[in-house]
C-alpha cells in the first residue's frame, strides 16, 4: 500500500523587489528573501536574511542589511548566521561562538543554522538550533546524508529552509521530507521556472502517477 507522505507544500522565499514580489501570484510564494548581495529594500510582508556566504560574506554589508531591516524584526522568520560552503565543522563552530556573541541584540531569536557537507559526522546541539537552513554543495544536498540531518530537525520541530531549490526534483524531495520553506536564484530570475514547479505540484495526475507522486525517493512505500 502506498505512504503518502506529502501533506503540506514548502513555500518558497525570493530574493527579489517588492514590485517583482507583487507580481508573484503563486500559492507557493510565502514571502522575500533578503541578501547582501542584491540588497532589495523590505517589501513589507513575511521575511527572512541570507547572510551571502555563497557568494563570499562581507561583515559590514552583512551588518548594514540588519539594522536597515530592524524595524521588521517581527516578520522575519529566520536570519542565517555566516557560514563556511562546504565546511560543516568550522560552520557549526561559527554558529555557537556568533550566537553566543550576539545573545542580546535585537535579532537573538532568528539565527538559523546552515548544514554543510559533514554535518553528520558532528555532534549537534539541537537545543541551540532555532531554524537550520540547508546549505553545502550539490553533492551533499543530494545526499541521504542532507536527508537524515532534515528528518532529525523535523523530529524536533526545528523549521526547516532548502536553499538552491530550482527544479521540481529537488522540490519535491524535501517536500516530503517536511521543510518549511525553500529558496531559489533561479525562481527568482526567470517567472517560468516557478510556473513550472507549481504546475507539477498541482497537476491533476492519473491513480498510478499520483501513486508515484507521493513515494517515490526518500519517503518510500
Amino acid at each position: 500500500m502506498a505512504l503518502l507522505c506529502w501533506v503540506l507544500p514548502m513555500k518558497f522565499l525570493v530574493d527579489t523587489s517588492a514590485k517583482t514580489l507583487g507580481t508573484l501570484t503563486s500559492d507557493l510564494v510565502a514571502g522575500q528573501l533578503l541578501t547582501p548581495l542584491t540588497n532589495y529594500a523590505n517589501a513589507g510582508g513575511v521575511f527572512a536574511m541570507d547572510n551571502g556566504a555563497f557568494s563570499g560574506f562581507k561583515r559590514k554589508p552583512f551588518f548594514r542589511m540588519l539594522e536597515r531591516n530592524l524595524e521588521h524584526e517581527e516578520r522575519c522568520l529566520f536570519l542565517t548566521v555566516p557560514d563556511i560552503v562546504g565546511n560543516a565543522k568550522l560552520t557549526t563552530e561559527l554558529y555557537y561562538q556568533f550566537t553566543k556573541e550576539t545573545e542580546m541584540l535585537p535579532w537573538a531569536n532568528k539565527w538559523a543554522m546552515v548544514a554543510q557537507d559533514g554535518i553528520e559526522d558532528l555532534t549537534i546541539n539541537w537545543w541551540g538550533v532555532r531554524t537550520l537552513f540547508i546549505g553545502g554543495t550539490t553533492e551533499f544536498k543530494d545526499s541521504n546524508a542532507c536527508y537524515d540531518v532534515v528528518k532529525a530537525a523535523k523530529i524536533l520541530d526545528i523549521p526547516v529552509h532548502v536553499g538552491r531549490v530550482n527544479t521540481y526534483k529537488r522540490y519535491r524531495v524535501f517536500a516530503d521530507l517536511g521543510a518549511d520553506t525553500c529558496d531559489g536564484s533561479g525562481i527568482a530570475k526567470f517567472s517560468h521556472m516557478l510556473k513550472d514547479i507549481e504546475t507539477s505540484v498541482n497537476r491533476k495526475a492519473s491513480p498510478d502517477t499520483q501513486a508515484d507522486l507521493f513515494t517515490e525517493g526518500v519517503c518510500g512505500v
